[in-house]
């Protein structure tokens, strides 16, 4: 078993969100596996059609137990019990665990999101800080990292879980939440976005693919964010003298889902440009996971202008520097792979500009950082 980053404070209720198959409920099972727990599974129909019909009840199964704390799987089932959730903490401060795999329908239904008397935690896939000694990054660019790829013995049984994962997410958060009324243009539109992954988003080009309007694009684009399977990386608003591109980008949150979506996860990664494209998308994910474990306190976006500079992480933090970051697959960086960094480094000479990469040591190339990606992660306070 591994050691998970996140740890959620036992003396406050909390929110636990996370996409499906990320280990909520293992996390969970492990951090209150000696409390007296009430656990309540809304994935049971039992247990989704009593709440459903009677939340009231609840309150009464809490009264028979008084357990110390009450856990409930996948709250955005039936928002309304999240009114009994509210009237327990303030009747007799009862601590809730409150598990999610989609903030949507907790939003469009108006629930009760308790008005910060439940912290907010979110679950990813592993890190490679939590894989440690075990971590591969070519199985990571390859199959991803949800938990359940861990305990795989062949990738035929990783792509076939994969293949499995994928459709479950459309059959069980899409269509049965009734997120999206139409599933075929949705399936579509997801190997889209899976291709189109890392790159910045044209809502109107996607549409005149799949044949709908941009608008249902974008909402498609949100339920994929709500839902927690990907996020989008807004262009930055730093000022440049060139004329910059705003629209964002948009990342799915695992490598091995984005090629599952693809229909490509059982095929090695034999390219060069197949490799960097991965790598990119792994790194930026793996900074993004941490930067939420650690409370790095880091706004992400990118630069992109119509001049065709390009820069793809800009981290930035109140009164500190901004970073601007590229990310190389390369073991061996060259000057001519700085050209956009330094071409930064010239006009906000105060910035801070790394390239994360695949060397084995750090050094310095006009100005610019060049640092194995394991180095990174320190060098940016984003470790444990």
């Amino acid at each position: 078993m591994f050691r998970r980053h996140l740890n959620p404070l036992k003396s406050h209720s909390f929110f636990l969100f996370g996409a499906r198959g990320t280990g909520k409920t293992s996390l969970l099972k492990e951090t209150f596996a000696n409390t007296k727990t009430l656990w309540i599974d809304l994935l049971r129909g039992q247990s989704e059609l009593q709440f459903s019909e009677d939340p009231d009840s609840l309150s009464s199964m809490i009264d028979r137990q008084v357990p110390e704390w009450v856990i409930i799987d996948e709250v955005q089932k039936i928002p309304k019990l999240l009114d009994i959730v509210h009237l327990e903490i303030e009747r007799r401060n009862t601590k809730f665990a409150l598990t999610g795999s989609s903030a949507r329908k907790l939003k469009r239904g108006a629930a009760n999101l308790l008005a910060g008397r439940a912290f907010v935690y979110q679950l990813y896939p592993f890190t490679h800080l939590e894989l440690g000694d075990t971590f591969d990054l070519a199985l990571a660019l390859q199959w991803g990292a949800l938990p359940r790829i861990l305990s795989c013995s062949s990738d035929e049984e990783r792509a076939l879980f994969l293949e499995s994962y994928v459709e479950s997410y459309l059959k069980e958060e899409i269509f049965q939440e009734q997120l999206t009324r139409k599933i075929i243009p949705f399936r579509k539109f997801l190997k889209i976005a899976a291709q189109a992954n890392g790159t910045i988003v044209n809502f109107s080009n996607i549409a005149k693919d799949i044949a709908i309007d941009s608008n249902t694009v974008k909402t498609y684009f949100d339920i994929l964010e709500d839902t927690l399977v990907g996020f989008y990386l807004p262009a930055t608003d730093t000022s440049f003298r060139k004329q910059q591109i705003k629209s964002p980008k948009f990342y799915l949150f695992d490598t091995g889902v984005k090629r599952a979506i693809e229909g490509v996860s059982h095929l090695p990664i034999i390219s060069a440009q197949e490799f960097g494209i991965n790598f990119e998308h792994w790194l930026i994910t793996e900074l993004y996971k941490l930067n939420s474990y650690t409370r790095g306190g880091y706004e992400f976006s990118y630069l992109r202008t119509r001049g065709g500079l390009e820069i793809d992480l800009i981290l930035r933090k109140p009164r500190e520097k901004d970073i601007f970051i590229e990310i190389k697959s390369t073991s061996r960086v060259r000057s001519e792979h700085l050209a956009h960094l330094v071409s930064v480094k010239r006009e906000h000479p105060s910035a801070r500009c790394i390239c994360l990469s695949q060397e084995v040591e750090a050094r310095i190339i006009d100005g610019v950082e060049v640092l194995p990606w394991q180095m990174g992660f320190g060098e940016l306070g984003l470790v444990f």
